[in-house]
């Protein structure tokens, strides 16, 4: 949901919430974020400096609560820090983990190197600043290649990986067994990872060896315990879509930023 037009800071002091609204209502950091306007750390960070304001009154109290109706708005200040933040879109190669590494393992954001970058004219160029806080919005395992998201911006992350997700991801796999008609049906809906019912998927195939699959969920090793389930080794595992943004020709290991007529 796009943000309440901003609020000029400068000339209002923070003034706390009604006593009814602290201890009522739906905690401010949360609205935010159920909104799309930031993550909770990011909503924490805005309220701690004084940069959120509720139907028009501003808050600096971490914990406020206000109705589930409230108008909710951000500080300039704040709307200004989240035109820095940036999305960056790496091709992965295997070998690289997206999140936290285990020992003897190199996480994808170390490919976040001005050498690796794919710029496009115009565009912009690697700062130093674009690795802070950047995390990757997504799993894409050791073994598996393709486009990965990494992001300084909860609004995008919570997009991509929040539990009520509506982004679908698109991929190449390669397999090797024998799918039967009833295997591509429990596929496509029926089947269960870790006690809990999947969400229907897309899946069809490509060619003779190779599926195409399109989920709106991100389990752990997803597809590859699917495809166990029903018979199927998958030998190799890419990522070519999320949403709207495509893996497109972007060259293995290399990486861009998100375009400004881009979204997922």
């Amino acid at each position: 949901m796009p943000a309440a037009p901003a609020q000029t800071s400068a000339a209002l002091a923070p003034t706390p919430l009604t006593p009814t609204s602290v201890k009522e209502g739906v905690r401010v950091s949360k609205l935010l974020s159920e909104r799309g306007m930031c993550s909770r750390r990011e909503a924490d960070d805005y309220i701690a400096n004084g940069w959120v304001f509720v139907d028009g009154q501003r808050i600096s109290e971490l914990g406020a609560r206000a109705p589930a109706t409230a108008v909710v708005s951000l500080a300039a200040e704040a709307q200004e820090r989240q035109t820095r933040r940036v999305t960056i879109l790496l091709h992965k190669p295997v070998g690289y983990v997206s999140g936290q590494p285990e020992p003897g393992c190199v996480p994808a954001v170390k490919l976040i190197l001005p050498e690796n970058e794919w710029a496009t004219p115009g565009g912009l160029r690697f700062q130093p600043r674009h690795l802070q806080e950047l995390a990757p919005a997504g799993r894409l395992d050791i073994d598996s290649t393709g486009l990965l998201v990494l992001t300084q911006d909860g609004r995008v992350a919570r997009a991509l990986i929040g539990d009520d997700s509506s982004v679908d991801k698109e991929y190449l796999v390669r397999v090797e067994g024998t799918l039967s008609d009833e295997g591509l049906r429990l596929l496509r809906h029926g089947l269960s990872l870790d006690g809990k019912e999947l969400r229907p998927a897309q899946v069809e195939w490509q060619n003779e060896d190779q599926l195409r699959f399109i989920l709106r969920e991100g389990r752990k090793r997803q597809i590859r315990r699917m495809c166990e389930l029903v018979g199927l080794t998958v030998v190799g595992l890419k990522r070519v879509r999320i949403g709207g943004v495509r893996l497109g020709d972007l060259p293995l290991g290399q990486w861009r930023y998100l375009g400004d007529n881009e979204s997922f």
